[in-house]
C-alpha cells in the first residue's frame, strides 16, 4: 500500500491563489500519471489536472489558464497551483496516483490522498 499524502488547502476570497501538494512513497520509476480531483457533495469525483509520467498534461475546461499541473525533479510530488480561484472552485480536493504494474498484462493501480478541503468565500 503506497502512501499519498496532500497538503495546502485553505480558506481564500474569489481571485486569491493557492498552490496543492501531493508526495507519494511508491517508487517514482512506475508512476503512470498523477492527478488531482475535486468533489463537492451531490456530485461525483472530477478530474482536475493530470501529469502524465511523459509529462504531458489535461486539465478540466473550467481550470485552464487558471490552474497548472507540475512535479518536482524528483518525480514523488505533484503540485497543482490554482490562481483566480472562484466560487465554484470549493471543494475536496483529492490527488490520484497511478502506477505500472511492472509484469504481464502490465495493468495500473491507484492511491488516493484522504483529501484536503478549498473554499473560495465570493
Amino acid at each position: 500500500q503506497e502512501e499519498v499524502v496532500e497538503s495546502g488547502g485553505g480558506l481564500v476570497q474569489a481571485g486569491e491563489s493557492l498552490r496543492l501538494s501531493c508526495t507519494t512513497s511508491g517508487t517514482v520509476l512506475w508512476i503512470y500519471d498523477m492527478g488531482w480531483y475535486r468533489q463537492v457533495p451531490g456530485k461525483e469525483r472530477e478530474l482536475v489536472a493530470v501529469i502524465h509520467s511523459s509529462g504531458t498534461t489535461n486539465y478540466l475546461d473550467s481550470v485552464k489558464g487558471r490552474f497548472t499541473i507540475s512535479r518536482d525533479n524528483a518525480g514523488n510530488t505533484v503540485y497543482l497551483q490554482m490562481n483566480s480561484l472562484k466560487p465554484e472552485d470549493t471543494g475536496v480536493y483529492y490527488c490520484n496516483v497511478r502506477f505500472l504494474i511492472p509484469s504481464p498484462p502490465y495493468q495500473t493501480t491507484a492511491y488516493w490522498g484522504q483529501g484536503t478541503r478549498v473554499t473560495v468565500s465570493s
